[in-house]
């Protein structure tokens, strides 16, 4: 196990405690993830953190679900759990040819990019530690052509060279920090 359980654990929190209370009429808000609404943003997370407590316990890639739960932190709660044991980190994801510190590393940019656009996207208040900011903004440079031949980030958006560590991750990913 390492240091990077911690920032998933604060990052699966925080981005929990944002889906916690949202009304009706929130849930059909737009985000900055262009192809999600609240609602169906959450149904993401929702899948992902069933995901990735698959591929840490061993399992293969889950089915994507795009069905709207309502039970995100319960998820979260249960992939923390499987990452939790000594042996999620070892070897190569049988469900995703990855090794197991990459697919880690994937679920805490999942649960930071995408706790910013809930953040933004309802009007809440949202802030990441430096140290998972900076971690995950390595990560992603590194990940960055492969996620966007993937599908998974957008073309990037400029961003100063002196923006919060955060705003640089969302410009990498092509986000654009000033949404509203």
């Amino acid at each position: 196990m390492n240091e990077m359980l911690p920032m998933m654990r604060r990052a699966a929190e925080r981005t929990g405690a944002l889906t916690r209370g949202l009304s009706e009429e929130q849930l059909a808000l737009p985000t900055p993830c262009e192809s999600y609404d609240v609602r169906a943003l959450i149904a993401h997370l929702e899948w992902a953190a069933e995901n990735f407590a698959s591929v840490a316990s061993g399992g293969q890639m889950i089915p994507r679900d795009e069905e709207y739960h309502g039970d995100f932190p319960e998820r979260a709660a249960r992939m923390l759990t499987a990452w939790e044991r000594p042996e999620a980190w070892e070897g190569v994801s049988p469900g995703m040819g990855l090794p197991m510190p990459v697919l880690a590393n994937m679920a805490l940019v999942d649960m930071v990019a995408h706790g910013w656009d809930l953040a933004v996207a309802t009007g809440q208040d949202y802030e990441v530690d430096e140290e998972t900011a900076a971690v995950s903004l390595a990560f992603t440079e590194k990940m960055a052509p492969m996620g966007r031949q993937r599908g998974a980030f957008g073309d990037p958006v400029e961003v100063p060279e002196d923006a919060a560590t955060l705003h640089r991750l969302l410009g990498v990913i092509g986000r654009d920090p000033s949404w509203r």
